[in-house]
């Protein structure tokens, strides 16, 4: 039993210099071998036309299918969706202008969002002043 075991980690030990070149990254030189199909790249590296129909393209968010065996989801009327959806967009304020408002009257929001930021701003200052010294 143990001159087996013995006989199976002496094959497993790789010497120094076989760890050497496995272990060497290796980078692609710039005028290296040609790819199949010749030099430049040519037809090759053409965009595929795409083989969905039109109406399929209008009625379904194509390529938002996360599931393996799943489909891609239809696409519904507005009034279907939530309200907060249309507010993902909208633009918030600021630092700057956020400073330049009286806190005291500031929505929660962003009011949240400037003590979020102001603390971002604050830290980042720390940090370039520990930096300099």
């Amino acid at each position: 039993m143990a001159m087996s075991c013995s006989r199976s980690l002496r094959s497993l030990i790789i010497t120094k210099e076989a760890v050497g070149v496995l272990g060497r990254r290796t980078f692609a030189a710039a005028g290296g071998k040609a790819k199949k199909g010749g030099k430049g790249g040519g037809a090759g590296d053409a965009p595929k036309a795409s083989s969905l129909t039109k109406e399929v393209k209008s009625t379904t968010v194509v390529g938002a299918n996360i599931l393996k065996d799943g489909t891609d989801p239809k696409i519904m009327a507005d009034s279907e969706y939530p309200d907060w959806l249309w507010h993902l967009i909208d633009k918030r304020p600021a630092l700057s202008e956020l400073r330049r408002k009286n806190i005291e009257t500031l929505p929660y929001d962003d009011l949240k969002r400037f003590v979020k930021l102001d603390n971002r701003a604050r830290i980042k200052e720390n940090n370039s002043l520990k930096a300099k010294n």
